[in-house]
């Protein structure tokens, strides 16, 4: 019998064992939300203006010294300084006795003035990333997550070659210890190195935990954790995110709030087992019937004298798998270009939540709405991989997305909160479809590539958040093109997923030849008297 499933139904679903190990790994994500968009405070603009250094001033040339620009202060010249100097000791009033368009301007030579209103400081305020300095602040964004994007591709595999344990510890571990050395920054360039290394360990993280707990989980519980609990433990940790902000309001103060929530919860992992079908897939057949005795144990029913005997015959303990694997085959090779291609709609993800302080007012306000907005989504999720199809689910949310933001740019200005409406149905719609693929993807692939497949898909995604941050200052040319990017890019996810085999229903593949057997859909036979099935081995 090589279905771990059955093998180990005599523990049950949901005994003591599954309720630690759900609620242990459902917990590790919450450190990822407070971290995945805590650049959303960290590198924010506050409104600024060039510093008037203490001269001797009258007040009336001290308030007219900065040009105003459309109604507002402007942010990179001022006055000549030594101009207005000799003009106020000469006892002249601005724009009474001076025409103040005839004065000559100059830089923010003494550097700037940041208000205080929203924060006390972020790092554009702490590295002055303004003015002529100003494309740092979004490419700090994007040098994290290229850190994301690299931690994605290695861990995978790392994953799937030593364990997913040793992942879920080493990448959380790095996250956060690198997010605490971040306080200590003297410079940018110095933050963004570090904040990169703090990036390799954030996705990874979720990934490795995500898989763990999916290998581990059987039935309706693997469902409730992939698709609902892991997820809601990540969306409390972003919600949480704007309230510590709130509250916080300095850039040091959130990151040692952050890194320490993340060096507390590492001992909790002790208490979490390797994947026993990792170890199966590894050969070490006495390790997991040690694991599956503890856990009948713990659930107090009786386990088997024999639990294992099948495995013992025909593992390979020495064969390992790497992302060259994904492209084997032919089958293998044209789900994993399709799954690549549905994960592009993680950059929609991105823009949607990077451009939170464009929503409202107050940045705090607007990041818990679009954090909100991930919960009844995450709940979609689960009820759709609960009772629906996979295949049939992914195209239904993402072109609810896709739909919803191409609407935007019909609503009249006038209705600002039917804009922000569609916005946030847009978001719930591609957090639904995004939280629905890594369960899919998951289901897909065997043991022996499950979590390089899946950081393979997450890599190809993060591509979409490094270029996030730019996307969304595509609106300065026109305000509706990165809705209609990102739109576009959900459509397109939704014809790619038409193409991918249902999975609804099926046990997970345990080796790459029963994988092989899956068949993907709409492509005729040349028997036509014979239908296509799914998992043909296991028929």
């Amino acid at each position: 019998m090589n279905d771990y499933d059955k093998i180990t139904a005599f523990l049950g679903q949901w005994g003591r064992f599954q309720q630690i190990v759900f609620f242990l790994l459902c917990a590790s994500s919450v450190p990822n939300g407070f971290a995945a968009f805590s650049v959303v405070f960290l590198t924010d603009i506050p409104n600024h203006h060039c510093l008037v250094p203490e001269v001797n001033l009258t007040q009336d040339w001290r308030n007219a010294i900065i040009p105003i620009e459309v109604m507002k202060l402007k942010r990179c010249s001022r006055y000549r300084l030594d101009v207005v100097r000799n003009l106020s000791a000469q006892g002249l009033f601005p724009d009474r006795d001076v025409n103040l368009t005839d004065l000559e301007h100059e830089s923010c030579v003494n550097g700037w003035s940041y208000s205080r209103d929203i924060y006390q400081s972020t790092i554009v305020s702490e590295f002055d990333l303004v003015c002529s300095d100003q494309w740092k602040q979004p490419f700090t964004s994007t040098v994290y997550f290229l850190g994301v994007l690299i931690g994605s591709f290695i861990s995978g595999q790392l994953s799937d070659r030593f364990g997913r344990k040793p992942v879920v510890f080493a990448t959380m571990a790095v996250q956060n210890f690198f997010l605490f050395v971040l306080i200590f920054s003297p410079s940018w360039t110095v933050f963004s190195i570090l904040l990169f290394t703090s990036g390799l360990g954030q996705i990874s993280n979720y990934v490795a935990a995500f898989v763990l707990g999916t290998e581990i989980l059987t039935g309706n519980v693997r469902v409730m954790f992939s698709s609902l609990g892991v997820c809601l433990g990540y969306a409390v940790g972003y919600m949480t995110l704007p309230l510590l902000a709130y509250f916080l309001r300095d850039w040091k103060s959130l990151l040692l709030a952050i890194s320490l929530s993340g060096l507390l919860y590492l001992p909790l992992l002790w208490f979490i087992p390797e994947s026993p079908l990792w170890l199966l897939s590894q050969g070490r057949v006495k390790e997991t019937e040690t694991i599956v005795r503890k856990a009948a144990k713990m659930n107090k029913v009786e386990a088997p004298q024999v639990i294992f005997d099948d495995y013992s015959t025909k593992a390979h303990p020495r064969q390992h798998h790497n992302v060259f694997d994904l492209l084997r085959t032919k089958n293998i090779r044209n789900m994993t270009v399709i799954l690549c291609l549905v994960f592009t709609l993680n950059t929609g993800y991105f823009v949607l939540s990077l451009n939170t302080s464009r929503l409202h007012a107050n940045p705090y306000l607007s990041c818990f709405i679009s954090a909100a907005v991930e919960v009844p989504a995450y709940i979609s999720n689960w009820l759709a991989l609960r009772y629906l199809p996979r295949r049939l689910s992914a195209i239904c949310v993402l072109l609810l997305g896709g739909v919803s933001l191409y609407f935007i740019q019909l609503v009249p200005e006038s209705l600002s909160d039917l804009s922000v409406g569609l916005e946030m149905l847009g978001k719930f719609g591609i957090s639904t479809g995004m939280a629905l693929m890594y369960l899919y993807t998951a289901e897909l692939y065997p043991t022996v590539l499950r979590s390089t497949a899946t950081g393979t898909c997450s890599t190809v995604s993060r591509l979409g958040s490094c270029i996030a941050p730019s996307l969304i200052h595509l609106s300065e040319n026109f305000k509706y093109l990165p809705y209609i990017t990102v739109g576009t890019l959900a459509v397109i996810s939704a014809f790619a997923a038409f193409f991918l085999p249902e999975t609804f229903g099926q046990p997970l593949p345990p080796t790459i030849q029963q994988m092989q057997s899956m068949k993907v859909p709409f492509i005729t036979r040349k028997d036509h008297s014979k239908p296509v099935v799914l998992f043909e081995s296991q028929l």
